[in-house]
């Protein structure tokens, strides 16, 4: 993994959209460090979007529809649900910022899942063209973070989006269908997924909730790419 430090007052919204077109990303070392460094992994994390795999548990709990799901409502309690997660967190005030600012002009995405009208999971990523770069999860309730994913995914299957992004493949990432790739393929994948066009917003609200319309569109996926 390369790593680059940056000087906090040189990122911008702007820097961010391009260093997502070249293949790096920020981070920071943790939440109460104000610096941010520019990172690029030389194996890339992930999810085909044909690959997204569906256990009969989480297949079980999407049709149940036990839990209501939302589109770009919540950015805030979406990043501080991530920046919570037990083990520490690379997302300090700075990265919030930078990506409130980016959900403000639609760059930004989430899925959210909630429970009793509590929000118990979600999802948050950047999109450009038909690349959508998965930036982190959380949950508070078994499954949240799985449905969001699923919800995720359908989401892009259904927007002719092209490559879902990672960052970095997790043994978690890995159970749901990840995979690591060499950076040059993934810079190759990148490169074409940018200048293509994709829709977030293609699936109607009225769908996106619905459980068996969500497996039916990644099962369709399955499909199409055997």
């Amino acid at each position: 993994m390369t790593r680059h430090d940056a000087h906090r007052d040189m990122i911008t919204p702007e820097v961010i959209l391009r260093a997502y077109t070249i293949g790096i990303f920020p981070m920071a070392e943790r939440a109460d460090d104000p610096s941010i460094h520019w990172v690029e992994p030389r194996f890339r994390g992930i999810i085909p979007l044909e690959a997204l795999h569906l256990s009969k548990s989480l297949t079980k709990t999407l049709r149940s529809n036990r839990f209501e799901i939302r589109v770009d409502y919540d950015f805030d309690g979406v990043i501080s649900g991530c920046a919570m997660r037990p083990g520490g967190t690379w997302i300090n005030q700075r990265i919030k910022l930078l990506y409130g600012q980016l959900f403000e002009r639609g760059l930004v995405h989430t899925v959210e899942v909630y429970q009793d009208r509590k929000l118990v999971g979600g999802i948050y990523g950047v999109s450009i063209g038909a690349a959508f770069f998965g930036e982190s999860m959380f949950h508070r309730v078994t499954d949240a973070s799985k449905v969001a994913l699923a919800h995720l995914v359908a989401r892009l299957i259904h927007g002719q989006y092209e490559l879902l992004d990672t960052q970095f493949l997790t043994p978690h990432l890995a159970t749901l269908g990840g995979i690591e790739i060499p950076r040059d393929d993934y810079q190759t994948r990148l490169t074409k997924a940018i200048v293509e066009k994709a829709d977030f917003a293609a699936l109607a609200p009225q769908n996106h909730a619905d459980g068996s319309t969500i497996i039916d569109i990644i099962k369709s996926r399955k499909k199409t790419e055997r």
